[in-house]
């Protein structure tokens, strides 16, 4: 009876045993189904999002929606994963649905995240899995993208391609922007006796530096020597920047930024003389003494405009305010940008013709050709600044005139 009963309960061991193992099978299959279903899905939904954005987009597939910031940077798992033109298949074959769900199942194990864009040479959407990092961590984006063997990685705010062989690579690589400035050009690049730089400019520089995520260096250059000390090799520095004025010229040899602040020439002269000097005319006279510091645009503007007042040269900038208030010369060839400072700091100053200025121009970051990835992140920052308000608060702060809307 007790072995009858064994044999009962050990039949139904098995069977239990083998039910469970044939449920558990059973249970596989259809969550394999359902995932592959939920894959299939998706690439069905990704192609037709490709449809309508040939020109390349980031899209969360969690949301099917497009972040509008972040640093995407492609994996290398899924690179040269591609599906033809519509135009040649409007719906994707078996071949293509295998190459875009293998980039969508990477994608769902991964970041979320998926890039895609068309290549009109070959007539091809290329598809793949993207990390998105934040888009103050350049650094980590860049050595993502060299650990993935990727040639560049790109800014979604700014819609900004960042080369991983350019000149921002460069710089956060070595973690530390050079900066190249006279520091003789109060209120906007001064350098005190202790070495410290201060300034509207300086700020400018630093907050390019903040947005590269590396520190900032200062290397003093001169105005007789600023295009001599940018084309150099090797580069004394990587950058350009305090008051240097857009120009045509420079241009030529050289990149130019966007402007960020209004300039032009006008002058300094002694407060007791300032009814004197109403027009250029006024000026160039041989009686009157005009002062220019060497090389830059005063000198030149004062040579082709003054031609029969006397014209001293004074190799200091920043010390020509003051021999002109002791009556060494009579007027300086300045800019508005710097004049209004020293009227402020020392009342036996004027600036007579400042809201009449002789010329009309901007002030710009310069550096050699060849950095055009580096010019476009300054650009961008340029352009962040006039944006969130920060650039009309810096005016303020150093008083000058803010002439963007």
């Amino acid at each position: 009876m007790i072995r009858e009963r064994l044999k009962i309960w050990l039949i139904i061991a098995v069977l239990t045993i083998c039910g469970t193992t044939c449920f558990a099978s059973c249970s596989s299959n259809d969550d394999n189904t359902t995932k592959q279903s939920n894959i299939t899905n998706i690439a069905d939904k990704v192609w037709t999002f490709s449809q309508n954005h040939p020109n390349g987009f980031t899209l969360d597939i969690r949301t099917m929606t497009e972040p509008t910031e972040g640093i995407a940077v492609s994996f290398a798992a899924t690179q040269n994963s591609h599906s033809c033109v519509p135009s040649v298949a409007s719906e994707l074959s078996s071949s293509m649905r295998d190459l875009l769900n293998k980039v969508v199942h990477h994608v769902l194990q991964h970041e979320g995240y998926i890039g895609g864009w068309y290549n009109s040479q070959d007539g091809l959407y290329y598809f793949d899995s993207t990390k998105l990092f934040p888009e103050n961590d350049l650094k980590g984006a860049i050595q993502f993208g060299k650990e993935n063997e990727q040639h560049s990685i790109f800014i979604l705010s700014t819609l900004t391609n960042i080369p991983l062989n350019g000149k921002v690579a460069e710089i956060i690589e070595h973690g530390t922007i050079l900066i190249g400035t006279t520091g003789d050009y109060r209120p906007l690049s001064f350098c005190q006796p202790d070495g410290v730089y201060w300034g509207f400019d300086i700020e400018v520089a630093t907050e390019i530096a903040n947005r590269l995520g590396v520190n900032i260096e200062f290397k003093k250059t001169s105005w007789p020597t600023l295009a001599a000390d940018v084309l150099t090799e090797p580069q004394i520095f990587d950058l350009a920047i305090g008051g240097i004025t857009i120009t045509d010229t420079r241009r030529k040899t050289m990149l130019m930024s966007d402007g960020y602040l209004a300039n032009g020439k006008t002058i300094l002269c002694r407060a007791s003389e300032a009814d004197r000097y109403k027009s250029l005319t006024d000026i160039n006279k041989p009686e009157v003494t005009v002062m220019v510091n060497p090389g830059g645009l005063n000198e030149k503007f004062a040579n082709d405009n003054l031609t029969h007042a006397n014209i001293m040269i004074h190799p200091k900038n920043e010390e020509i305010p003051t021999l002109i208030a002791e009556g060494v010369a009579d007027v300086m060839i300045t800019e508005i940008t710097e004049a209004p400072y020293y009227v402020q700091t020392d009342s036996r100053l004027a600036a007579p013709l400042l809201n009449t200025p002789f010329t009309h121009g901007e002030i710009g970051v310069l550096m050699q050709k060849g950095q055009e990835d580096l010019l476009q992140m300054v650009n961008n920052v340029i352009s962040n600044m006039k944006k969130d308000g920060s650039l009309r608060k810096l005016h303020e702060k150093y008083g000058l005139v803010y002439a963007y809307k």
